[in-house]
This record gives C-alpha cells, sequence and structure tokens, in this order.
C-alpha cells in the first residue's frame, strides 16, 4: 500500500454534510477542491502505509471530537470559498442545479 493521508477521506466524506448546511456554496469541482484544501492544511495529517494503519487511523476518525474538529475545519473552509470563489458567479453551480451552470 503506498503511503497515504487518509484524513483527505475524512474530510471527502464529510463535505457532503457540511455543504447541506450552506445551500449558497458553489458544488463545482473547483470550489469543492478549494474547500478540501483549505481544510486539510488546518487538519493534522494521518499518514498511513498499511491496511491496518488505515483501519487504525479510521478508527480514531469515529472519535466524536476528531469528528467535530473535521467538521468545524470544513465549515470554515466552505465560508472562505463562498465568499470568494475562483469564478465568475454565473459559473456557480448551486445543490438543485445538478450540476449545470446556473444564469442569473
Amino acid at each position: 500500500m503506498p503511503i497515504k493521508n487518509v484524513m483527505e477521506d475524512f474530510v471527502e466524506g464529510n463535505m457532503k454534510d457540511v455543504l447541506h448546511m450552506y445551500p449558497e456554496c458553489c458544488r463545482c469541482h473547483a470550489c469543492r477542491d478549494d474547500i478540501m484544501s483549505i481544510a486539510l492544511n488546518h487538519l493534522e495529517p494521518k499518514y498511513v502505509s498499511t491496511e491496518k494503519g488505515g483501519v487504525f487511523a479510521k478508527l480514531v476518525a469515529l472519535d466524536p471530537m476528531e469528528k467535530v474538529v473535521i467538521i468545524q475545519e470544513i465549515a470554515k473552509a466552505v465560508q472562505i470559498v463562498a465568499k470568494s470563489p475562483r469564478h465568475p458567479e454565473e459559473e456557480k453551480i448551486l445543490p438543485d442545479s445538478t450540476d449545470v451552470k446556473k444564469k442569473k
């Protein structure tokens, strides 16, 4: 197994729930990547190199306090990206747009 930061999986796994709380935030790939990058830069990485290490890291992530910290960092990142997306407003993808560009 190659070295992997399993925190990426934890952030990605919780993003949908956090984004649900922010309907005004764009869901395009660039914005989602920005949200993940910002959140990951503020979370402690969890690197593993074996399947056993991956399972242990996932057990640690089930700790309620660890999950709260992950969700808080995602929420902060969502707020940052929602305020300053890297694209024009007309390219914004909202939850009800089914990945089709919204036109205003």
